[in-house]
Formats: C-alpha cells, structure tokens, sequence
C-alpha cells in the first residue's frame, strides 16, 4: 500500500512538474485564494508570529506581507515540485549561486565545508548548490534533512532534493556521511537548516530572534567544529518571481577555533538581518515560539 501511495503522489506531482512557470505561476495564483482566503491555513499562526516579531510595524504593513508571504508560500510548493523534471541548465536560469569560488578555494586546501541556513526562500532550491562549482564538480553537495512522518512523502522529498545531485542525509546519520566522505578524500559540503525549534530535551542555547527569546539547536554547530568545517552562511533573495539568488557568506574560516555557540549565534544575526530586509519569504507558518524559557525553567526546577 505504500509503494502504491509513493507511486501515485509522484505521477501527480510529475505531471505538475512538466508545466511551464507560468502556467504553474497561475496555478499558485489559484492555490494563494485557496489557501489564504478559504482553508485560512495557519493564519493565526502566522499573523501571531509577525506581529510579536515586527512591533513597530503598522497593521497595513503586516497585513501586506502576510498576504506576500502567503503568495510566496504557494509559489515554493509549485517551484519544490518543479525539481523533478527541470533541466539543471533551465534551473541555473532561476537560481544563481554566488561564493562558491570561496568554497571551491577551501575545497581546493584539501578541506570540506558547511553550509547553515533558514527556512527562507526557496531553500530547496539549493540542493542544486554542487552545479555552480566549476574546479570540483564531482564534490559530494546536499541538506541534511528529518525524515517526515508519511513514507510517501519523505521518498518524494528525497527525489526532490536528489534530483539535481543533491544527497540527502537524515540529521541522525551525517557524521557518518562525513566521516566516510573525509576517509575517501572527497569534498563535501552540506546545508543544515537551523532555525527549527528544538525539542526540550534538546534546548541547550537561547538567543533573542525577531524579538523573542528563542531555543535554537546546537547539534549542527558541533559537528563542523568537530570535522573543522569552513562555515558559510547562505543568504537567499528573491529579485522577481521565479527568480532566486543564492550568496554563501563567510561565517568561520576553520570552526574548530570558535567558541562554543559563537558560530549559532552570528548565524541567528544574519539570519534576522536577511528577513528584515524582506519579510515577506520567511516561514511563518511554523509556531516556532510555542516553547517559552519561563516554561523552560519551571521544567528545570521540577526535575
């Protein structure tokens, strides 16, 4: 039965993948009245998060970046479902990636690289990073991923992000990955996406975000000082529908010299400078602030 699920659900999202943007453009259009206007999805959620976020913000200007954001969000859905069956020439035609000639010079050192993000854009997008390199084409590129609830979905989220030579690898297996791709002398660079809420258990770091006292992980941060990564930070816009631009950033030279949460820390900074300037492509859909440290320390003290 799942075989059969998995097969069905990659057929239909094929056969919407094989549409030209601008037929699948007006088909978000459609999703957009759908999904903002009827279903109303999340939208609690999301006018909660940008109002406790953006305070100084009028009520008009909220009200329109939730309506860009909702527009947007519809946008990705359709564009994800565009990996499966676009050249990766025509996909270097909507996406462009800037830096990698500072990542191919670290790979060039003998050395692998990092990648930290958020969920801002179309992250997705970025599985096709190993594309752009032009000295080290045959380097291993891709995110490191929680494998989602449905067995259907995740293996279609894994064609996905596979499609254009992106690996994907569950968060609890990457050292491994790692390790083995350092033993082979092959260059790796791989993208962690670290602004999730973490689980209590796992809150180890709080940092003020977009006006909130906010958990963060640190699990992604040990393993590229462990491995000594060159970490960059990838900051995405978006000049025009259908168009993203992709810049890795310099975050850490060799991360093993850092101190602990220093390299977390830069990255949430960046990470809120990037969504100032264009609030509108960030995910607010997720209660990323459901966990309070109020709460946090009552559980704590009760332990």
């Amino acid at each position: 039965m799942k075989q059969i699920s998995y097969y069905l659900l990659y057929a239909l999202v094929y056969l919407l993948s094989l549409l030209p943007f601008w037929l699948l453009y007006l088909l978000s259009d459609g999703l957009y009245l759908l999904v903002y206007h009827i279903i109303r999805y999340r939208r609690k959620i999301v006018w909660k998060n940008l109002t406790s976020s953006f305070p100084k913000k009028s009520e008009a200007e909220l009200r329109k970046t939730e309506k860009k954001f909702y527009h947007w969000f519809c946008d990705y859905i359709l564009e994800t479902f565009k990996l499966l069956s676009i050249s990766n020439k025509t996909l270097l035609k909507h996406i462009e990636f800037h830096g990698t000639e500072e990542i191919e010079k670290v790979f060039d050192e003998g050395r692998n690289c990092a990648a930290i993000l958020g969920h801002y854009c179309n992250w997705e997008w970025l599985s096709a990073s190993g594309l752009a390199f032009e000295r080290h084409p045959q380097a291993a590129t891709g995110l490191i991923y929680h494998p989602l609830y449905s067995d259907a979905f995740d293996r279609l989220f894994i064609a996905l992000r596979s499609a254009h030579g992106g690996i994907c690898v569950p968060k609890k297996d990457i050292l491994r990955y790692l390790v083995d791709f350092r033993r082979d002398n092959r260059r790796s660079l791989f993208g962690y996406i670290s602004d999730q809420a973490p689980k209590w258990e796992n809150i180890h770091l709080w940092l003020p975000f977009l006006h909130h006292d906010t958990p963060v992980f640190t699990g992604g941060e040990r393993i590229m000082r462990k491995m000594d990564d060159a970490v960059f930070y990838t900051e995405m816009s978006r000049p025009k529908r259908g168009k993203y631009v992709c810049t890795f950033k310099m975050l850490s030279a060799h991360a093993k010299e850092e101190t602990e949460h220093a390299i977390t820390t830069r990255f949430f900074q960046m990470l809120e400078d990037t969504i100032c300037k264009e609030p509108a492509y960030y995910l607010w859909t997720h209660n990323r602030w459901k966990r309070t440290h109020e709460e946090y320390n009552l559980r704590i003290s009760r332990k």
